[in-house]
């Protein structure tokens, strides 16, 4: 059964179709995996090379991913059912196929090794511009390009067979074959730009501008995501404390967590935001800053785990001033829903040294003992008045019953 490739388009009779995607589990345990069957057939409808849109399902997924070409099997590592990879497959085509001017599917991809960038082209409407680079899929795209693009396998065995040919003195026309014309320098690779002459408005000026500046930016993405977990974490501190330092970082919170998200450290960001806009006057600063936190800590135990170890890490700078007025920041940051009250309790119940002194670990967990005591009554208090609720609910029912038989036996008199 085939689908529309842009299935947002209801249109039975849209002429660009793809096969359903059909996925198959194998495999139990840890070594279970999902065997995507069609995976070539709707890669072909795609215009794209299958190990794309698989490796797309493994960044989405963290999964594992396997490639076998000549036995026809792209393997996602776990268990996936296929409408869900099918719902994961329209972001791909958002993403990697459909042209951003008219939305048609009839594109290609243009890869500039030197540049690390990579183009897209529409033919049904002529749009010419850039891919954002900062998915995963970008960098195993710029490493892996597209046949007969500068860079691929296909493209270096020409490339190389060229060069023997002209060693060889074959390298002259034969019979009309184009594969055999030594191409001058600057059109074998190292000028992969598009021909942007066609274009010379105002208005076709000012977007090649727009998208210039716009890749420009990304130029180093792929570059820092390859870059280690310490390193992308010095990134994203200098980011902040440039904000910081410009004046910049009260409004800043949108860019704050897009950066954390580019360099993949978003669980780690309340830890640096900690370093960076915490002192001895956390208290006020709690609410100043409140919602560049929430942003991280938001349904995010692990992120609030963090701040926990950044709030742990100020004691120590400031432990004269801070560490007698732990219960309270705690209740300040557990008020502001910074951190939920199962991570405080998590938190609670093991001392670590993980950030600082186990001694002075010790010191916080004592100190915080009356808001833990605090926060565990409180708990015990909603379920004793929940379960109190429930029983006055029971009476009432037994008190209307029996007001009920009651008015019934009169009746009956």
């Amino acid at each position: 059964m085939s689908v529309n490739v842009n299935r947002s388009v209801a249109d039975q009779f849209y002429r660009y179709k793809m096969p359903r995607l059909i996925a198959k589990v194998e495999g139990k345990g840890n070594g279970i995996k999902t065997v995507i069957v069609n995976m070539t057939d709707v890669a072909k409808a795609l215009s794209r090379p299958p190990t794309y849109p698989t490796k797309f399902f493994g960044c989405e997924l963290g999964a594992q991913t396997q490639f076998d070409a000549k036995n026809d099997r792209f393997i996602v590592n776990g268990s996936h059912e296929a409408n869900k990879l099918q719902d994961m497959l329209d972001i791909f085509i958002r993403k990697f196929v459909l042209c951003p001017e008219c939305d048609n599917p009839e594109t290609d991809l243009h890869i500039n090794p030197k540049k690390q960038t990579i183009g897209n082209s529409c033919k049904a409407c002529g749009y010419r511009g850039m891919l954002d680079t900062r998915h995963k899929l970008c960098t195993f795209i710029l490493k892996n390009p597209p046949e007969n693009e500068p860079g691929s396998v296909k493209e270096k065995k020409e490339k190389k067979n060229r060069k023997k040919d002209k060693e060889n003195g074959s390298g002259s026309v034969e019979a009309g074959n184009h594969n055999d014309i030594d191409a001058p320098d600057a059109v074998d690779g190292d000028d992969d730009d598009e021909d942007w002459a066609e274009e010379t408005t105002e208005e076709a000026q000012r977007r090649r501008m727009e998208e210039i500046s716009a890749h420009a930016k990304n130029l180093t993405l792929s570059e820092d995501l390859e870059k280690t977990l310490e390193e992308r974490v010095n990134i994203f501190y200098n980011f902040v404390k440039q904000k910081r330092e410009d004046g910049a970082i009260d409004a800043a919170d949108k860019e704050i967590l897009a950066e954390a998200e580019r360099l993949d450290v978003t669980a780690m960001g309340p830890l640096i935001l900690s370093e960076l806009l915490f002192d001895e006057n956390i208290r006020d600063q709690i609410k100043k800053y409140k919602r560049h936190f929430l942003r991280f800590c938001v349904n995010n135990k692990k992120a609030q785990k963090y701040l926990l170890g950044g709030f742990e890490c100020l004691v120590k700078l400031h432990q004269a001033q801070l560490l007698p007025r732990v219960p309270v920041i705690l209740k300040d940051l557990y008020d502001a829903d910074l951190v939920e009250e199962d991570v405080i309790l998590s938190w609670a119940e093991k001392v670590s040294k993980k950030y600082v002194s186990k001694e002075l670990a010790k010191e916080i967990h004592a100190k915080a003992a009356p808001f833990i005591k605090w926060l565990k009554e409180a708990e015990e208090e909603s379920e004793g008045s929940e379960e109190e609720e429930a029983e006055d609910e029971n009476v009432e029912v037994l008190v209307r019953l029996s007001t009920d038989i009651f008015i019934a036996s009169i009746d009956d008199c």
